[in-house]
């Protein structure tokens, strides 16, 4: 079995196990109805926002530094990584990393932020097959470059059964309590269950008074879900962290229409919420972080989003984020178990400090590597794959 600090990172809070929940009807789009708004805030809407990537990257180094020494699990007496705990170690590191896992929080903000804007005038049929092309290649070259690594250097996390690793390809294995390669692959199921409920906005056909409506809805669900004893419904809803991604919708809405009352009220709906979540994390997971450094934290990157929505960061076009924002999610799907494991190995041959950002700098290497030869070319073939499959779907209905 794996040890506590596996089982609370492999399956979410509150989690309850369920079948898995079948796609809707990939059918077409209803024709998308923009309210009029000036020029300015169309041409901005049409442009890629830099900042995000920048921040996503940020988001990405924040938990792995917090992986590698930051957590309750590492600052315990004769831990599997350092042996000793971390605050003796580097306090100061410890300190600041104590506060990384907030970088998964804002992963889902930007995830709310991004998809709204990546699926304005796109089919439920372009919806799936841009959520699959980027989602799996780099997923599951990360199941078999960690396992090997487990398999390799054991002692620190014991791996899977072969057929729970299988099931692991299937990105499902959280609806089916099945646990994870890495357990960071949690946030992934928070991720798939907003794609199916957005799915459902994307096939009625995006618009603004849909986009509002879905919030509001959702956020409600979200609020009756952990009191109404329905398991069903706290599964779809996921109060984890649903507020997280109704914020970034409604930064999204802000971008692309202009801000009103409406949206900053969801938005402070949201930040209320979300600052109870990070506290409840804090009680039952982290341990390791004060609950007011939490929230500043997080309401800084709130404001830093507010301030890319409005258009504060139109004018930030460094090419190189774009490529610091590919690396983001090679980057935390492999950096975890692989990671931790290897600083096992190492901890006695060189600086604490250093080696954890060696450690960093060669995951940063390996996963542009995983970007450039394994989720461009991949994505490539899928894409063509699903066209095709989606043509015969058609052509056979028709």
């Amino acid at each position: 079995m794996q040890d506590a600090e596996q089982r609370r990172t492999s399956i979410p809070r509150r989690l309850v196990g369920g079948l898995q929940q079948p796609l809707p009807p990939l059918a077409s789009a209803a024709p998308v109805r923009q309210p009029a708004r000036s020029a300015v805030v169309r041409d901005r809407a049409g442009r890629r926002l830099y900042a995000i990537d920048g921040i996503r990257l940020l988001a990405a180094l924040m938990v792995a530094v917090h992986h590698y020494a930051g957590t309750h699990r590492v600052d315990q007496p004769g831990n599997r990584v350092w042996d000793r705990p971390v605050s003796d170690i580097m306090p100061t590191v410890f300190r600041f990393a104590s506060y990384g896992w907030i970088g998964v929080e804002i992963f889902f903000v930007i995830s709310g932020f991004v998809i709204c804007m990546s699926c304005w005038g796109r089919t439920p049929r372009q919806f799936f097959t841009s959520r699959v092309i980027r989602l799996y290649p780099a997923y599951w070259f990360a199941i078999v470059f960690t396992t090997a690594v487990l398999i390799a250097l054991p002692g620190v996390w014991d791996r899977l059964r072969t057929r729970d690793v299988l099931l692991n390809f299937t990105m499902l294995q959280s609806g089916s309590g099945v646990m994870n390669v890495d357990g960071v692959y949690w946030t992934l199921w928070s991720e798939l269950r907003f794609y199916l409920l957005f799915l459902v906005v994307v096939w009625s056909g995006l618009t603004y008074r849909k986009v509002v409506v879905f919030c509001c809805v959702w956020g409600a669900a979200a609020m009756l879900a952990p009191i109404s004893k329905l398991p069903l419904l706290e599964l779809v809803a996921n109060p984890e962290g649903a507020w997280y991604f109704i914020a970034g919708l409604s930064l999204y809405l802000m971008h692309r229409f202009g801000q009103d009352l409406l949206l900053w009220g969801i938005l402070a709906m949201a930040w209320l919420m979300g600052q109870r979540e990070l506290g409840i994390r804090i009680d039952e997971v982290e341990h390791v972080s004060g609950w007011r450094g939490s929230v500043l934290i997080f309401t800084v990157f709130l404001l830093a989003m507010v301030a890319i929505a409005l258009g504060a960061t139109d004018r930030v076009r460094w090419r190189w984020l774009v490529t610091a924002g590919a690396l983001t999610y090679p980057l935390y799907l492999m950096h975890y178990a692989a990671g931790t494991t290897l600083i096992n190995r190492l901890r006695d041959t060189m600086d604490a400090r250093l080696l954890v950002v060696s450690v960093i700098a060669g995951f940063l290497l390996l996963s542009w590597l995983v970007h450039r030869f394994v989720e461009r070319p991949v994505a490539r073939l899928l894409k063509r794959g699903l066209d095709t499959s989606f043509a015969r779907l058609r052509n056979a209905g028709a």
